[in-house]
Formats: C-alpha cells, sequence, structure tokens
C-alpha cells in the first residue's frame, strides 16, 4: 500500500487505503507506535465484528481467500457502548480510568477501532492521558474514513452541543479498509456518502459529476469505487486541512451543511445520523444562499436530487418546527457575535472567502426560507 501523507502542524501522518489493509494493522502499530503497550478501544458491535474477522468465521470484512489468524495480543482491549448518546465525559472518565488502573504510562499507545465516536473519543483518551499519548486510527464507517480520519479533531458532546469538549491531537497513522463498510446497515453506509458529496460541492466539480455517474456502484459497496471515493475524499480534506489546521480560515469551509445539520441532530436527540443531517443541512444552506445571491439557482435541486439517488432523505424525517433548529443553531461554534454562521462555497466546486471571512450570515426570513425546504 502506498499511503497518503496527511500534513499536519508536526509533521505528518499516513493513511494506509486499501482493501484488506486491516490484516496489516499489528505491523501498521509496530512501526508507528514501537514497542508501546497497546489497548484496543472498540464498541461492542464493532468488536463482535473484529473477532470473527480474526477467527475467520463468517466474517463480512473478510476478502477472498482470507485464513483465520490468532487474535493478535494487544495489552487490553476496552468496549464502549456503541452510539452518540454515548460519547460523553463520562464514557471519556470510563476509558481513562480502565487506562489507570491496568498501570498504563506515558510510554502507551491506542487504537480507536470503529465509527467517528470512537475516533472522537480514542482520540480526546490520546490527547488527555498522560498528558498526550500516540494512537492509530481505525475507521469502520465510511463517514470516519472520509471525514474524522483527516485533521486530529477529538471530543466529546455535552447537554448543549456537539463536540464542545475535545483537542487537536492527530493520529499517528490511520488503516482504511474499504471491505470493513460491508457489515454496515444502509442507513449508516448511505449517511457517509453524504461526506463524498459535500467534499465535491466545496471544492471539486469534476468529483461531484463522478459521484453523480458513480451512484450503482457506490451503492453496491463496489470495492475498487469506493477505494477511489476514499483516496479522492481523503485528498481532498488533508488539502484544507494542511492550509489551516486549527480552523482559523480556511477550514471552516468542510463545515458547510454542518451549521443546520449539528442542529437537527440536536433536536432529534440525535437519533438523525449525522450523513442524513449534513445531508439536509446541504439543501437548506443551498436554498438561503440561492435567495442571498451567493449560490446559482438550482443548487440545492442538483444536491438534492444526488441525495436522493443515493437514498438519502431530502426532508427532516420527524416532526418538528423550525423555531426549535434555529434555537439550536444559535450554540453553533461557527457563530459570532451572537449571529448564526453559514459555510457557503463561492460557487459549486469553489471554496473562497468573502470580504474576509470564511462563513456568512443570512437574515431571518431567508433562514426560515431554507428550514422550509426541508420541513
Amino acid at each position: 500500500m502506498e499511503p497518503l501523507l496527511v500534513r499536519h502542524a508536526l509533521g505528518t501522518y499516513p493513511v494506509y487505503i486499501a482493501p484488506g489493509a486491516l490484516a496489516d494493522l499489528p505491523e501498521i502499530v509496530a512501526a508507528h507506535c514501537g514497542a508501546r503497550a497497546v489497548a484496543l478501544i472498540t464498541d461492542t458491535t464493532v468488536g463482535r465484528q473484529y473477532e470473527a474477522w480474526e477467527s475467520g468465521s463468517n466474517s463480512a470484512w473478510s476478502m477472498g481467500g482470507d485464513r483465520p489468524r490468532p487474535a493478535h495480543e494487544w495489552a487490553t482491549r476496552l468496549s464502549v457502548s456503541p452510539g452518540e448518546t454515548f460519547k460523553t465525559r463520562d464514557t471519556w472518565a470510563s476509558l481513562t480510568d480502565a487506562l489507570l488502573d491496568a498501570g498504563f504510562g506515558r510510554d502507551a499507545a491506542l487504537i480507536g477501532l470503529g465509527g467517528g465516536v470512537i475516533g472522537d473519543l480514542t482520540g480526546f483518551v490520546a490527547a488527555t492521558y498522560q498528558r498526550g499519548i500516540p494512537f492509530v486510527l481505525v475507521p469502520t464507517t465510511l463517514l470516519a474514513m472520509l471525514d474524522a480520519s483527516v485533521g486530529g479533531k477529538t471530543g466529546v458532546d455535552t447537554p448543549q452541543g456537539k463536540n464542545l469538549i475535545g483537542a487537536f491531537h492527530p493520529p499517528v497513522a490511520v488503516v482504511a479498509d474499504p471491505a470493513t463498510l460491508r457489515s454496515l446497515s444502509d442507513a449508516e453506509y448511505r449517511s457517509g456518502l453524504t461526506e463524498a458529496v459535500k467534499h465535491g460541492f466545496i471544492t471539486d466539480t469534476g468529483y461531484l459529476a463522478w459521484i453523480e455517474a458513480s451512484t450503482t456502484a457506490l451503492l453496491a459497496r463496489d470495492l475498487a469505487t469506493l477505494e477511489v471515493l476514499i483516496r479522492r475524499s481523503v485528498e481532498i480534506k488533508a488539502g484544507v486541512v494542511a492550509s489551516d489546521e486549527r480552523e482559523a480560515g480556511t477550514r471552516a469551509m468542510l463545515n458547510a451543511g454542518h451549521t443546520v445539520a449539528h442542529a437537527l441532530e440536536q433536536v432529534s436527540g440525535y437519533q438523525l445520523l449525522h450523513g442524513e443531517a449534513v445531508g439536509l443541512g446541504l439543501i437548506a444552506e443551498c436554498v438561503m444562499a440561492g435567495r442571498a445571491g451567493i449560490l446559482p439557482s438550482g443548487a440545492d435541486q442538483r444536491i438534492a436530487s444526488l441525495l436522493s439517488r443515493l437514498g438519502l432523505p431530502v426532508r427532516v424525517p420527524f416532526r418538528t418546527r423550525a423555531e426549535p433548529i434555529r434555537h439550536a443553531m444559535g450554540r453553533d461554534k461557527k457563530n459570532l457575535a451572537g449571529a448564526i454562521r453559514f459555510a457557503v462555497p463561492l460557487e459549486i466546486g469553489k471554496m473562497g472567502p468573502r470580504n474576509g471571512s470564511w462563513t456568512v450570515g443570512f437574515d431571518e426570513s431567508t433562514i426560515d426560507a431554507g428550514l422550509a425546504a426541508i420541513l
């Protein structure tokens, strides 16, 4: 495997992308963590898949010709309950307490095996344990491969909102094996495709067109097509992050759709999948930008059409009103001086600042029009 290199303030880290890459995890961990004692952190659902893959017994993750392999002797394995509702300070405390009880010191390392929740939790534990230890990220959802694998953002949720407590702490390596995506539910898998749509929408019209032309292969989870998708999205995000690691400017554009999305997630009690929420956010924010004359007419229809073809919702799938969504948007981290801000590209496929700012504000009627389009 020839890895992609992600640059950050302190250096680089490799992202290994290939079907079957999971088999090389012990060697990759040894190469990047040396002889450190390693704790594998996962959730109960992914943990069962990993154990089935190790044993070779009816694993959706296995490649053709795979044989059972002995379970790797990580120093310890820690498991948490799955789901966004468990990405909390309490879970972070339970993991750090388990490491302390097991006698892990500053010469330890972590592996985060799972989706975005496990990646964020493991990274935050790594960032804060003994004032910082290395970790290897092994994303097993499409969204985590395209998004959480790049950028070094870690954190936990609070009752006041998502990711309001966290740290920037890049992994030392990422292992993205498209074969692990075979075990995802249709909803979870399709949710991840939204991130690729967003990448094309903000930076690369050619990539967006390729996704539009590849919907059949993508929905079939064709491994070769997925490898292309993951590699291109990682390239895009890595390029943006390298230019603005701490979200001082350019990186804000990666939050396209997220002002509305984070609010929808909160209003739904985190029952709405992140990618579903981002897709709805992209549609709503395109409507706002079109109404304000920023994006051309029809941008929202193009995005909605593609999301619909990928099996994603284009209307909020639960009963709510605009008012609680607006209230939740008022807590967004991008807001300035109490005004709600949105990350909107200059045009489809082109990022850039407007009047020196990478986010824009809209008046109340424009915001209401955007929300009405998805309610």
